[in-house]
Order: structure tokens, then C-alpha cells, then sequence
């Protein structure tokens, strides 16, 4: 590709001259509505200056929010309302101004005579709001779902282990409603009182309205156009295929061609002929197969097409590399090689060895019977487990967390690319690292028989899981032995099976097989009061069908797929990483109550909620929503026992976790701020309802080869260490013990 044009003058796409870019003033945005002599006129409004964007939000005449296009109608827009009721509703793409879906934007509601009627049967069909719409003044107040149930701000633990699917949350909340209203539908008919079916008639409909303001509220939604972007979210970026303008005889078609976007949200783009393929003007059929990446690089006012310039040829549309780079691209996900100067922050000498200097620095546990359960293809073992029994029938048990940080520090090149990428990237052929893979898979892979930095969390446990004690510090580890799930689950489905070697991972000869298999049992009965204190305390666990792959094994290409099976031996590891989860944050959190990083889980979307109780509530689910414990107890009590269990439960499940939203990391100075500028004294349980206010271990200690930006917790253990230690150059985390 000839790449010596690599951005395009807008100018040559017959931009008219003298229009101000961005930002006009308020007397240029009302001349852009006037007839001027050899002016285009705008197709879109100018927006508006930051300052009066600013002003606006202030005195609450504009709103902002995350833009969702709908993907299958992309004319269809929403932002969330700031009450947590029905989105607002953004029709078409001239009222979207120019801001594309993840985009954080600020619009402005237009006149009531502009809503949307929503009709009494809660299906939104492209409905304008100046059409004429059948509401019967009887069936008006079927218009309101009733209010929710209002939980107590100390409501307990809610974990949501879904897989969310991005599409429904494009098409807005009331594509939810119209999914829960279309199953009432199959299940119910109108009944006269004698219980007989009626089928209404459009004479039975009553009087027709055809004008939103002599509406109720509760049957229109909101609508809004975009004045201003925030934050451009997306990427710009969109793979698709070129093809050469239609009109043959205008300029354009001499210097430009027309980029279609595969994602019909992305405006179509004018790129440079000098971007294309050489022979693309004489042979254009030859690239109508061909995926390219597109990035936007402007959008007037005044056209209805984006400009852009071509990045790269991906490769034939549908072989699943070409489409797999798209999606990274499209996404902003930085898959290209890590660059030398970030490689050269990691040891040289391999195999790599501990110092004698940093050994002495910390607690030495590799003659602990220390061991991985992880997933059999895992090649990052990232976490690790002990068990012991104590001579007084109670348990030290530990997790055993690789110490990234030790090769990850602060300000260096590597630090600086972790910061970029932020997570690694899991797709179901391969991985895009967050961290080089000698830093993943070996420096910092809790590989058995070879010794390991970590960060250990240690507690003395009763065999019913009360904390009797607790201490946190650097370790050095040797694992054991690699377990799989499948390995754990066989060992407590057959708690008296001697296991031959054959059957199992190589063992250390420091340990014996029987060794190990006690101490899965241990964990698994401890684990199993854990978990069941959890719920009588109040928690609340929705688990969604997760989809797993098969590869095959040369190629590495998906060739299969399964419902992955959530067992005993995942709960294991689970309830230990929760409770390490927990002592930690709490110990953070007492300790550097102003920095510390907390997980926020927002309450459940309002209008979403609403209309799952209304659905209940029609269908005849006696469903609790008072707390999250009894929803629980409730929805267990639906599920049932019979045949039809597993299916009731997979329906009610995924219908229940739709209104949870997504869980976000703050820093409890700004849950501070925001209890200031509330007036109210703070407490972090209403900014914190998951694994109360606890930031994840797996996410926040130091070896996190999946996230970076949790390294930051990872350095105020230590830093509480040092605050406290002695001169003594004293390296135990002893002080840290809860007595």
C-alpha cells in the first residue's frame, strides 16, 4: 500500500472554507443557520464551546453520559438517565451529531412534543413521537412499573459471575422491557372476569392521542440530541472494505474513495486513492473481499461521510486472523511486539535465581507443602494455596500471590507499556499479554519445583473458617505440584482414593501425593463453611453460563465448544481468593484510608430493575427484592428441585443479572469528595456493594500479569511496612498481625 499520502486535506473533500472548527462562538453557531452565499449548508449543528457546555450541566439543562448505538438499528441511540429510569433516547444519526457508540457525550432533552409514546404494551417499534399512538386510558397505568424494593445501605456481599453480552446493552433499556413484555405476551391473554380469553379489537382501543404533552410521563421517553463530546471512548478506528465512489464524473471520484465499515455504527469515510492499492482504480473488484483498517480523522459539519485514512490491508474477510486483528485494532488493543527498551528492564540470565539478598528480605516458605489449582492449558500460574494442620486442630492455610512487582517497578520502560496496555486480553485462540511472556509464563509463573517470589497472605483458621490470626509479607515459595481443577475436583469427589502417580502431575519428592490430597480436603471443607457463612450473612450469587472452546491442538484454531462446568474445585480457589481479597482491603483501607483503591459496584439499573419485578409479579414468581440475601434465598427456593430446574435457573439467572452493572475501581478520596459534596459523613458500603468494599486480591497484590492499574495497591502493603518497621531494617510483616 502506498502509504506517502498519509493523511488527507478535508479541503479536498470540498469542505467550504471559513468554517470554525470545534468550538464557534455563540454568534457563529446562530450564523450557521442562515442562508450564505456560497456556504454548504450544515448537516449537522456545530457544537457547543465548553463553557457553556459547562454552564449547563451545572444548572441541569444538559446531560452527559456513555452513547450506546444500537448495533442491528444504528439510527437508535441512548445515553442512561442520571435518576436511573427509562434512557434517553437519541433518534437518528443527525441528533447523534458526530459521536460514535462509547463516546462520552452531553445532550440536550428537546421539547416534550418531540418524545417518543411509548405504547401500553411497552414496545418501542421505531415509534416517532409525533405518530399517532393507541393508549387506552384504562391500560395507561400498566405504563409504570412499581418502585423497587429499596435495600439497606448495609445490604451484603453481591457477586455477579456473568457473561454479558454487549448487544443488549446497546439496544438500550427498553430493549430489555420489550423482551420481558413479548414473554408475557406467550403467556397470558387479557381475561374478562369470568377468566375467558378476550381479543381485543382496535374499536376496544380507545381514544387515539397523537400529542406527547397531553401524555403522562410514564408513557413517553425522553429524547435528546448531542451538543457536545466529552470524551471521544472510541477508538476511531473500524475495519471494512473500499470501493470507488459512484459518481463517476464528480472531482471526488478522481482523489477519493469510500471506506464501508463492517459495524454499521461507524459512518461510512472518504479516504485518499493515495492510501489504496495501487492497481485499486483499474481492478477495484479484486479488493471487494478485502478487509482494511480505517481510522477517522475528521468529521465536518457539513458532510454526511467522515474523513479517514486507510492504516493497513488485514486480509481476506471472514479467516478468522484477519477478522481477530480487526477487532484489536478497532478496539485500541496494543498487540505488537513489547519494544527492547521494556524487555531490558528483565533479567538476562536464564534460568533466572533468587539472590541470596533478596531471600534474606523475606519469609521463607519452600518447605510448605504449597500448590496451584488452576484451569489443565494454564500457563500463567499466577496464585498458589497451603494447608497445614496446627497441633490444636486448627488450620494455617495461605495464598500464595506471584510478586510481579518485583520486576515491574516504578517509572521504567516496562512499567510505562504494563501502564498502556492495562489488562491482557483474552480471546479464545490466544492471549494478547499485558506483560512480556517470559515475565507471564515463567519469572512469575508459580511453576512447581522451582522457587518463586510471592506475597502471601496467612491466616489460623478454626476448621469452621473463623480468623483466629492473620500476617501478610513477601515470601519466596516452591510449588509442589500442579494441580488442575480437574485433578482437585477428583480428589474430593473420591476423598479415599489413594491416587497412583500415573494419575496425577510429577510431585515433589518433599511431599507425598497423600500430603496433598489432605490438604485439598481441608481447604475444600473449610472453603464450604466459608461459602455458606456468606450467604447466611446476606450474599447474592447470579451464575451465568460460561462458553469454553476446544482448540485443536496444531493449529490452535477454536474447533469445538462446551458449557464449562462450575464445581466444587472452583469454589475452593474462589472462597480462599475472596477471603484474601477481603483481609487485605481491609487492611489497606485501615491503613491509608485516603488512597486506598475500592471496588464500586453500582446498584442495579433502576428502570431494568422495575420491570424484572413487574415480570415477576405478572408471571407469578414469588421473588423477594427486598436484599440481596433474599433474593437469593428466593430465587434458590424458584429453581426448584424437578427436571426443569437447571432451566429455570439458567432463564432466571440471566434475566437477574441484566440490570447489575459493571463493577468500577475508585479511590476512596473521591468517595470522600462525593460525601462532601453530598453533605453526608462517608461510608465506603454504599460506594463498595460487592465483597463489602473490598478491592480484589487477584487484581490489586503484585502479581498481576492481568491488570496494571491495581500495582497500585500492591505498593501500600509494603509501604505500610516501612512506615512502621524499625530501624532494625526488620523485613517480617509480624506488625501487620490482627492481635
Amino acid at each position: 500500500m502506498n502509504n506517502s499520502d498519509t493523511r488527507i486535506n478535508p479541503r479536498q473533500l470540498g469542505t467550504p472554507r471559513g468554517i470554525k472548527a470545534e468550538f464557534p462562538t455563540s454568534s457563529d453557531r446562530k450564523n450557521l443557520n442562515k442562508p450564505t452565499r456560497g456556504r454548504k449548508k450544515s448537516v449537522f449543528e456545530a457544537y457547543m464551546s465548553k463553557e457553556d457546555v459547562s454552564a449547563g450541566l451545572k444548572r441541569g439543562e444538559l446531560i452527559q453520559g456513555p452513547l450506546r448505538i444500537n448495533p442491528k438499528k444504528y439510527h437508535e441511540a441512548f445515553i442512561p438517565s442520571p435518576d436511573g429510569t427509562r434512557d434517553i433516547f437519541i433518534d437518528g444519526v443527525i441528533a447523534r451529531n458526530r459521536a460514535l457508540n462509547s463516546d462520552i457525550v452531553v445532550v440536550k432533552l428537546l421539547p416534550k412534543e418531540q418524545w417518543k409514546v411509548i405504547k401500553p404494551d411497552g414496545c418501542d417499534k421505531e415509534t416517532e413521537a409525533t405518530h399517532e399512538s393507541n393508549v387506552p386510558e384504562d391500560m395507561l397505568g400498566t405504563c409504570i412499573p412499581q418502585e423497587a424494593a429499596k435495600g439497606d445501605a448495609r445490604s451484603p456481599d453481591v457477586i455477579i459471575e456473568a457473561q454479558f453480552d454487549d448487544n443488549d446493552a446497546e439496544h438500550g433499556q427498553d430493549h430489555l422491557q420489550n423482551m420481558l413484555t413479548d414473554d408475557i405476551k406467550k403467556l397470558f391473554l387479557d381475561t374478562d372476569e369470568k377468566g375467558d380469553a378476550v381479543h381485543r379489537t382496535k374499536q376496544d382501543d380507545g381514544p387515539k392521542v397523537n400529542d406527547p404533552r397531553l401524555l403522562p410521563d410514564k408513557c413517553l421517553q425522553r429524547t435528546a440530541k448531542v451538543v457536545y463530546i466529552l470524551e471521544k471512548k472510541h477508538s476511531r478506528a473500524a475495519t471494512g472494505f473500499i470501493k470507488p465512489l459512484a459518481d463517476k464524473n464528480s472531482e471526488l471520484f478522481k482523489r477519493c474513495a469510500m471506506f464501508s465499515p463492517v459495524d454499521h455504527r461507524v459512518p461510512r469515510i472518504y479516504v485518499s486513492l493515495a492510501d489504496c492499492p495501487p492497481d485499486f482504480v483499474t481492478r477495484p473488484e479484486d479488493y471487494s473481499n478485502i478487509l482494511f483498517i480505517c481510522r477517522i480523522v475528521d468529521w465536518k459539519e457539513d458532510s454526511n461521510f467522515a474523513t479517514g485514512q486507510l492504516a493497513k490491508s488485514l486480509g481476506q474477510a471472514g479467516e478468522i486472523e484477519p477478522e481477530t486483528e480487526g477487532i484489536l485494532m478497532e478496539y485500541g488493543v496494543d498487540f505488537s511486539d513489547f519494544p527492547s527498551e521494556a524487555l531490558e528492564c528483565l533479567p538476562h540470565n536464564l534460568p533466572w535465581v533468587i539472590s541470596p539478598g533478596e531471600l534474606a528480605k523475606r519469609r521463607d516458605l519452600r518447605k510448605e507443602c504449597i500448590f496451584t489449582i488452576d484451569p489443565s492449558t494454564a500457563k500463567d500460574l499466577d496464585d498458589a494455596l497451603s494447608c497445614k494442620q496446627l497441633p490444636d486442630g486448627n488450620f494455617e492455610v495461605g495464598v500464595h500471590i506471584a510478586d510481579v512487582s518485583y520486576f515491574v517497578l516504578e517509572e521504567t520502560a516496562l512499567d510505562k507499556v504494563a501502564s498502556e496496555r492495562a489488562t491482557s486480553v483474552y480471546l479464545v485462540q490466544k492471549v494478547v499479554p499485558m506483560l512480556p511472556r517470559l515475565l507471564c509464563e515463567e519469572l512469575c509463573s508459580l511453576n512447581p519445583m522451582q522457587d518463586r517470589l510471592t506475597f502471601s497472605v496467612m491466616w489460623k483458621l478454626t476448621p469452621e473458617g473463623k480468623i483466629l490470626d492473620e500476617w501478610f509479607g513477601r515470601t519466596v515459595i516452591c510449588s509442589c505440584m500442579k494441580l488442575s481443577y480437574d485433578h482437585a475436583q477428583s480428589m474430593i469427589e473420591s476423598p479415599e482414593k489413594v491416587f497412583s502417580p500415573e494419575e496425577l502431575p510429577p510431585v515433589s519428592i518433599q511431599h507425598s501425593i497423600a500430603e496433598i490430597q489432605q490438604a485439598v480436603l481441608n481447604l475444600h471443607r473449610i472453603a464450604q463453611h466459608l461459602r455458606k457463612q456468606r450467604f447466611i450473612d446476606g450474599a447474592l450469587r447470579l451464575d451465568q453460563l460460561k462458553l469454553s472452546f476446544t482448540l485443536d491442538q496444531e493449529s490452535g484454531m477454536p474447533q469445538g465448544c462446551y458449557i464449562y462446568q462450575y464445581r466444587d474445585s472452583n469454589k475452593l480457589v474462589e472462597e480462599f481468593m475472596l477471603l484474601a481479597n477481603m483481609a487485605v482491603a481491609h487492611k489497606i483501607y485501615r491503613s491509608f484510608p485516603s488512597q486506598a483503591l475500592l471496588r464500586r459496584h453500582p446498584p442495579p439499573q433502576t428502570k431494568l430493575l422495575n420491570d424484572l419485578m413487574e415480570f415477576c409479579n405478572q408471571v407469578g414468581l414469588n421473588i423477594d427484592f427486598s436484599s440481596a440475601g433474599t433474593l437469593h434465598k428466593s430465587l434458590n427456593e424458584t429453581f426448584g428441585a424437578d427436571k426443569y430446574s437447571e432451566a429455570r435457573k439458567e432463564v432466571l439467572t440471566n434475566m437477574f443479572s441484566r440490570p447489575m452493572q459493571v463493577r468500577t475501581a475508585l479511590c476512596c478520596q473521591m468517595c470522600l469528595a462525593v460525601a462532601a459534596c453530598c453533605g453526608s459523613v462517608f461510608n465506603p458500603r454504599p460506594f463498595c456493594i460487592t465483597v463489602t468494599a473490598q478491592p480484589l486480591l487477584r487484581e490489586v497484590l503484585p502479581h498481576r500479569e492481568r491488570r496494571h492499574v491495581p500495582e497500585m495497591v500492591s505498593l501500600l502493603l509494603p509501604a505500610y511496612r516501612c512506615r512502621n518497621e524499625s530501624s532494625s531494617q526488620h523485613h517480617s510483616f509480624d506488625c501487620l498481625s490482627s492481635n
